[in-house]
């Protein structure tokens, strides 16, 4: 996702606007799974030696849009829904709309366990909301031996209100998991953990209104950012993670059939 692959910066309007149009196109798209309000594509070959970006989206009734949002901003809430979770936090903040945070993910075994350092940035449009991300080293925040660092060239949402009471969730994919996973297994995989970490989102919209007035209620930093205490963090501590700069995992020898058990979301 970054300009020209190697300078670390801030999305702006464009890039916005160019994640929107991905979300929202349909053109060289090719449609995967179509069931029970969700979708799911994809673009590129399956068998290709390079990672496919996934697209799915989700239809999420008695859910407004605002509080989809929150729910994917929420990182305490998190813990609460996302069960494949290790850990997530936020490291410090860039702009008022943009910081850098870690996320950690349980995989099937034989697999070892990934983890993420990626750039945020997100940008609320009248009703509509995204949030978009991809990965960054941050100095502070190296690889580490018991996990396996993944690289999101991209990944992102956008969540459209369908009136005042529902919305329609977008999610954009396009992530290296590194190790020596062949790329076909990831893009195969990818398509069908898809649908059940929508859904996951979907009944955690739900849940959500209830939770919040419990936990903190008025605490919501991605929407009052005079409420955020993260440290600072400049541009020039950070550098673009290319996925061939890390080492690879030996992972072989694992049975297809294992790996679809995994329901991991970024």
């Amino acid at each position: 996702m970054s300009r020209g692959g190697e300078m670390v910066y801030i999305p702006d309007d464009s890039d916005f606007s160019s994640f929107r149009d991905q979300c929202e196109s349909l053109e060289g798209w090719h449609c995967r799974y179509n069931k029970a309000g969700v979708t799911v594509w994809s673009q590129g070959q399956e068998e290709s030696c390079t990672v496919q970006k996934i697209k799915t989206r989700i239809s999420c009734k008695d859910v407004p849009a605002e509080t989809l949002y929150d729910v994917l901003h929420d990182t305490h809430y998190r813990k609460k829904w996302d069960s494949n979770m290790i850990e997530t936090y936020d490291i410090g903040r860039l702009t008022v709309n943009a910081d850098v945070g870690y996320y950690s993910w349980k995989c099937p075994s034989p697999l070892k366990n990934r983890d993420f350092v990626t750039l945020r940035s997100w940008l609320p449009l009248g009703n509509d909301y995204m949030i978009i991300n991809y990965s960054v080293k941050h100095p502070k925040y190296p690889p580490r031996k018991d996990f396996v660092r993944a690289v999101s060239l991209q990944t992102g949402y956008l969540i459209k209100a369908n009136g005042a009471t529902a919305c329609v969730l977008y999610y954009l994919t396009q992530v290296d998991p590194r190790g020596s996973l062949p790329k076909w297994v990831v893009n195969r995989v990818s398509q069908f953990v898809a649908p059940k970490a929508m859904k996951k989102i979907y009944k955690a919209g739900l849940k959500y209104p209830e939770w919040k007035r419990k936990h903190d209620p008025g605490y919501k930093p991605w929407v009052y950012p005079e409420q955020n205490t993260l440290p600072s963090v400049s541009l020039a501590e950070l550098s673009v993670q290319h996925a061939d700069s890390l080492e690879n995992i030996d992972e072989t020898g694992l049975p297809e059939d294992h790996l679809s058990t995994s329901d991991h979301e970024a």
